[in-house]
């Protein structure tokens, strides 16, 4: 089975870059094109700050303080930790 693993860091952009939010707008994820990613809660900028690396259609995240977490991405959706999250259009 061939893996199509996309890190940022290594210059592969995949569809997933762009801004991820809760239908609350209350966590919002930024995935960077450079395999780095920006989450904010509330009021709260960068209230995490880390690395992704993406393999087909799941993430996995890194803090800068070494906390891992992972995700799903399906029709369109970011699954993650219990939250769901869609893309906004920033352009």
């Amino acid at each position: 089975m061939e893996r199509n693993i996309t890190d940022g860091r290594q210059g592969g952009q995949h569809p997933y870059v762009g801004m991820w939010v809760t239908k609350d707008g209350y966590i919002r994820h930024e995935l960077l094109p450079d395999g780095r990613y920006d989450e904010a809660r509330g009021k709260r900028q960068s209230a995490y700050q880390g690395h992704y690396v993406v393999d087909g259609d799941h993430i996995e995240y890194v803090d800068d303080t070494g906390f891992t977490a992972d995700g799903d991405f399906k029709d369109g959706v970011l699954y993650h930790a219990g939250m769901v999250l869609h893309r906004v259009n920033t352009r």
